[in-house]
């Protein structure tokens, strides 16, 4: 069995109305989707109506009866371990265990000085606060000397449901971050911008370095694609036509707050893009797809985007969530064909 979640819910795609946004995931719900990922981003210099996950975790769990819902990611440097134990487990609690806890040590200068964090601390903060929260979660007696924090040895009260803790996956690129994940034992929320290529690259090094197998890490981990489906080839051929542009935009967007100019970013690479970034097709070819990558990389779980990360509308992604629901998900679940 596979595990299919949704993503991509942020930026421009959270704005509007609350009741309307919580419906998409009462919608995946119902359909049998595993569960929604959603992103920090603290203090943000743009428009961001849910700059805390666990907030809006505890909202749609409340909502919902069987999605799942996780972080990707908590931006572990920004919080104390543990407080943020704390409030894991009693959204764990509160959910009866349908909390996935996603980590990363962010790189957000402007969060970082606005709430007077040392951008020299991050990775420290990081690997430290990840032991903690890691330690407390499961019930040990955790205590800090010297570092980011100092406190005395304490239990966590509120214990979550799911033991020995709830999942937790590490985002990260660099090798530094991959060495500890692998290290550590602790999954991947695999990247989808840049694709994953690099940080298989890099974790297969790491793992050479600490003469590990990390094939069973890698087949607990999440691989996110784009998702454009649709009943015919022409109804897939339209919507990948209104995509390329925007999706150009938004690269030289980002690359301007890198200080690259707009000249030096590349035209999108439309059949690469497809290749290394996309589940695309019809739901045969589709569930195809999904199916040569699970047997290539080794992954069961798969975060589906379905809006493209805000360029398609939530009412395109519904409909594409529908048709995938209904005519993909239940095949991936019992991991069978799907009737041409």
């Amino acid at each position: 069995m596979m595990r299919i979640d949704i993503a991509g819910w942020t930026r421009e795609a959270m704005a509007g109305d609350h009741q309307a946004f919580r419906a998409i995931f009462e919608s995946a719900d119902r359909w049998g989707y595993d569960g929604a990922w959603f992103s920090e981003f603290r203090v943000p210099q743009s428009d961001w109506q849910y700059p805390s996950p666990l907030l809006l975790a505890a909202a749609l769990l409340a909502r919902t009866e069987r999605l799942r819902v996780g972080t990707a990611v908590l931006v572990l440097p920004l919080h104390h371990p543990l407080m943020l134990a704390e409030e894991i487990a009693q959204l764990d609690f509160q959910s009866g265990g349908r909390i996935d806890v996603g980590i990363g040590r962010g790189t957000e200068p402007a969060s970082l000085a606005a709430l007077e964090i040392d951008a020299e601390s991050t990775r420290q903060r990081f690997e430290s606060g990840a032991r903690i929260l890691r330690n407390a979660l499961r019930g040990d007696t955790v205590a800090a000397d010297g570092g980011p924090w100092n406190f005395a040895p304490r239990k966590l009260a509120p214990l979550p449901l799911q033991r020995p803790h709830p999942p937790i996956y590490v985002a990260g690129s660099t090798e530094e971050t991959l060495g500890f994940a692998l290290a550590e034992d602790l999954p991947l929320l695999l990247s989808l911008e840049p694709p994953e290529t690099t940080q298989l690259e890099r974790l297969a090094h790491c793992a050479q370095r600490q003469v590990r197998d990390a094939r069973p890490l890698l087949a607990r981990s999440s691989l996110a694609r784009y998702v454009c489906i649709g009943a015919n080839a022409a109804q897939v051929q339209q919507q990948l036509e209104g995509l390329w542009e925007k999706l150009y935009a938004r690269r030289v967007y980002f690359a301007a707050r890198r200080g690259v100019a707009a000249a030096d970013v590349p035209p999108v690479d439309q059949a690469k893009v497809l290749r290394e970034q996309f589940i695309h097709g019809t739901p045969e070819q589709c569930h195809a797809q999904i199916l040569a990558l699970r047997e290539r990389l080794g992954l069961r779980s798969l975060r589906c985007i379905f809006n493209a990360n805000g360029l398609w509308s939530n009412d395109a992604a519904l409909a594409a969530m529908q048709l995938f629901a209904q005519e993909v998900l239940p095949a991936l679940h019992r991991s069978e064909p799907v009737d041409a």
